[in-house]
This record gives C-alpha cells, structure tokens and sequence, in this order.
C-alpha cells in the first residue's frame, strides 16, 4: 500500500459517483440514518479545495468534505468514510485530522461541528478537542437541517423539532480553546505580582 491524503482538487471529480455509491454502502451496513449526496455536490466541494481525499495510487481509500453555515460561523466536518479494505489501519484518523486541519486553516475563527450515530466518529472528535454538545449549540442554519431530508431518521428529528435526533452533536469552539491555553505567568497576590506556581520557571523566556 501507498497511501496519501490530498486536499482535493479538480482532478479527483472522477471520484465523485464512487464517493457517493461507498457513503450509500456504509450507511446501509452500519443500518444507520446518512443524510444522501449528490455526485454533482461531492463534486462542488472537490473543485472548491472543500475536501480531502486519501488514495493508494489510483483507488480511492477515503473521503471527507467541509460544510459551512450561518455566514462561516459554523463548519461541519461531514461524510467521512473509508473503503472496506482500508479499514482498521488507522486512516480514519488521518482522514479525520485532515479535513479538521484543514477546516481550521480556511475558517480560523469557525466553531466546528458534527453530527454522527457512529462511535468510531465520536472518538475521532473527541481526541481533537471535540465536546458533546446539544443540538441548540450547532447551527441554527434551516439549510443545514434540510441536509437531513436523505437521513431515514429525518422524521424521528423533526417529531423532536430539531432538538434532538439519534445523532449525537459534537463541537468545537476555537475561542474556548485558545483561552483553556492562556496560563498567566504572574498572578497578584495582595499588592505583588509572584511567578504563578502553574507555570514551569525554565518555560518564562525575557527577551532584553
């Protein structure tokens, strides 16, 4: 095997029919709701540089595509799958950490969402930083919702108007991160500034 992962272009439109006919088997296997895709929208997102695909020379290993909503407030991670004979050998993953990269390089500022009925999914994102969340947190974006006409769960989520469904909701809020990362290196106490005792001592740098 010579597996590599690409951030897709226009030369991988040709992808497009077996991309869609592989998300339609893994849902069918899996005896879970998938919203469909057309071959021309898998082919929008390809042209666009809104996917990554990973291939072992000619044969397509796996996919994923980007979604945005709310005005780019939002960014799905969306139709992640990988070919049976590929499975298990960790390229889910990378997969995975692809479109996430990639995501967070075209929409720094972007909350990033997914919704899945798969646990392998579900532990991809929480390993990058993802949080279970309720679906009022995502996006409140109708076109977002309507990409669950195709899900054979769609009823079950509008009887529960939109709030819940057998999804789970995953998020992940940039701004919340970059301050979990800000320890401050001097903390008051009383009148005086003392070095924080969080803060390892050879990891303070002054520059003259």
């Amino acid at each position: 095997m010579n597996v590599n992962i690409y951030v897709a272009d226009k030369s991988h439109v040709k992808y497009a029919d077996s991309i869609c006919e592989l998300m339609y088997i893994s849902a069918l296997e899996r005896g879970t709701g998938i919203a469909k895709r057309s071959p021309e929208y898998i082919a929008e997102k390809i042209s666009s540089g809104k996917a990554v695909i990973a291939l072992d020379g000619e044969e397509l290993v796996g996919f994923a595509y980007i979604e945005t909503w709310s005005h780019s407030k939002f960014v799905a991670n969306s139709g992640l799958i990988i070919a049976h004979k590929y499975r298990h050998l960790g390229y889910a993953k990378k997969v995975k950490s692809k479109i996430f990269n990639l995501s967070r390089k075209l929409f720094p500022d972007a909350k990033i969402f997914s919704i899945t009925t798969g646990l392998a999914v579900m532990k991809l994102n929480t390993q990058l930083g993802f949080k279970p969340v309720t679906f009022s947190e995502l996006t409140d974006d109708p076109e977002f919702w309507k990409g669950c006409e195709g899900c054979k769960n769609v009823e079950v989520l509008k009887s529960n108007e939109y709030k819940m469904c057998l999804c789970t909701g995953l998020l992940y809020d940039p701004a919340k991160k970059s301050k979990s990362r800000i320890t401050p290196a001097l903390v008051s106490v009383g009148k005086s500034l003392i070095i924080n005792p969080l803060v390892k001592f050879n990891s303070i740098i002054t520059k003259k």
